[in-house]
């Protein structure tokens, strides 16, 4: 699963960026990594551990309603064609 999400505000000059990756691991657990940052700059990422699906996907939508409250706008995700 992957959320990208964007940020424009001409007044302020903001070009920000946040993104949500769920991959499962080798172990059975599911990773979350939030990447984030200015669009065209350098960003951040962090990742957290969840042991159920049901727990990472809760926390996704906990993100992702908090970032479209702070004027972040759902992107799609372009995938490549040969990936």
């Amino acid at each position: 699963m992957h959320i990208r999400l964007e940020k424009f505000n001409h007044n302020r000059r903001q070009k920000r960026y946040y993104a949500l990756h769920l991959t499962e691991t080798l172990f059975g657990e599911y990773c979350l990594v939030r990447e984030w940052g200015v669009i065209d700059g350098v960003g951040q990422e962090t990742r957290t551990y969840l042991t159920a699906s049901e727990m990472a996907v809760k926390e996704i939508e906990r993100v992702k309603t908090r970032k479209l409250k702070d004027g972040y706008a759902v992107i799609p995700v372009q995938l490549g064609m040969f990936s």
